[in-house]
C-alpha cells in the first residue's frame, strides 16, 4: 500500500509542476515564460518526484518503464496493474489541483469557455494535443520514436554494468533526460511519452467541463499517446538489451574488484617493462 500511495504523491508533483508551468504561459500569453519554461518545470518536476517516491516505491516515473521492467523480469507482474491506477489517480488528481490553483487565470484567458481548439485553448495545459502540421501516422511514429529513446536511455541508467552512478545524481539525470526530449522532440505534440499522465488529466478535463471533444480532437488522437508509447517502451528495451546490456561481461566487477584488476594490470605491464 505504501509503495502505490508514495507512486500516487510522484504523479500528482509531477503534474502539479509540468501542467503548473504550462498553465503560468498559456493563461499569461507568454509574459509569463516560454516553451523552454514549461520544458523546464516537467523535468524539474520529475527529478524532486522522483525524490519524494524513490525511498518507498523506487520512483517508477511511468507504466511503460514499469512494464518494461516486468518483461526483463526485474519487476513483479502481479504489481503492474495498480502501479499505473497509482499513476492514473495521481495524474488526474494532479490535473485537478492545477485547474482549481489556476481556475481564475485559465477563466479570465478563455473568457469563461473552456476550449479545446483555437487562439483560447486551454485543454492543452494538461494533455496532448497534435500540432496542425501533424498526420495521424506521423503522430504515432513520433511517439514510438521518443518513448523507443527514452526507454533505452532509461534503461542504460538503470544498468549497473555501465557503472554505478553517485547517490542522488540518478534523479537528476532523469531530469535532464526529459528536459533533453522536451526540447528536440517536443513540437508535434509536446512528446507526452507517458499513457498515464496522458489519459488521466484527460479525463480530468472531460469531466470539468471540456467535454467530449477531449477524445474527438486531432481525429481522435486521445489513444495515440497511450498505445504508442507501450510500444515505442518495448522497443527501447529490447534494443538496449540485445545491442548493449547482452555484450556485458557475464560476471559484473565490484568497483573493488575493478581496481584489483587494474592493479594487477600495472604489476604485469611493469613486470614486462624491466625484463
Amino acid at each position: 500500500v505504501s509503495q502505490h500511495i508514495s507512486l500516487f504523491f510522484l504523479f500528482m508533483h509531477l503534474q502539479l509542476i509540468g501542467s503548473g508551468a504550462a498553465a503560468q504561459v498559456v493563461t499569461s500569453r507568454g509574459t509569463h515564460g516560454n516553451y523552454l519554461t514549461i520544458q523546464l518545470g516537467s523535468a524539474l518536476g520529475a527529478v524532486f518526484g522522483i525524490f519524494v517516491a524513490r525511498g518507498v516505491s523506487g520512483a517508477h516515473l511511468n507504466p511503460v518503464y514499469s512494464l518494461s521492467l516486468c518483461v526483463l523480469g526485474r519487476h513483479p507482474w502481479k504489481k503492474l496493474p495498480l502501479y499505473s491506477l497509482s499513476h492514473l489517480v495521481g495524474a488526474f488528481l494532479g490535473a485537478a489541483t492545477v485547474y482549481l490553483q489556476y481556475y481564475d487565470a485559465i477563466q479570465t484567458f478563455s473568457g469563461g469557455e473552456l476550449l479545446v481548439a483555437g487562439p483560447n485553448a486551454t485543454a492543452g495545459i494538461f494533455c496532448s494535443y497534435p500540432a496542425d502540421h501533424l498526420s495521424f501516422w506521423g503522430g504515432l511514429v513520433d511517439q514510438v520514436v521518443a518513448t523507443a529513446l527514452f526507454l533505452l536511455c532509461c534503461v542504460a541508467l538503470e544498468d549497473q554494468r555501465n557503472g554505478p552512478l553517485p547517490d542522488g545524481l540518478h534523479p537528476v539525470l532523469v531530469g535532464a533526460l526529459i528536459l533533453t526530449m522536451g526540447v528536440s522532440m517536443g513540437s508535434n505534440c509536446g512528446f507526452p511519452l507517458n499513457p498515464a499522465r496522458d489519459l488521466g488529466p484527460r479525463l480530468f478535463t472531460f469531466v470539468a467541463g471540456w467535454g467530449e471533444e477531449v477524445f474527438k480532437a486531432g481525429g481522435g488522437w486521445w489513444w495515440v499517446p497511450i498505445v504508442a508509447p507501450f510500444v515505442g517502451g518495448l522497443l527501447g528495451t529490447v534494443t538496449y538489451e540485445l545491442l548493449i546490456e547482452a555484450h556485458h561481461q557475464t560476471t559484473p566487477q565490484s568497483p573493488q574488484q575493478e581496481q584489483e584488476a587494474v592493479e594487477l594490470e600495472e604489476v604485469v605491464v611493469d613486470s614486462g617493462n624491466n625484463r
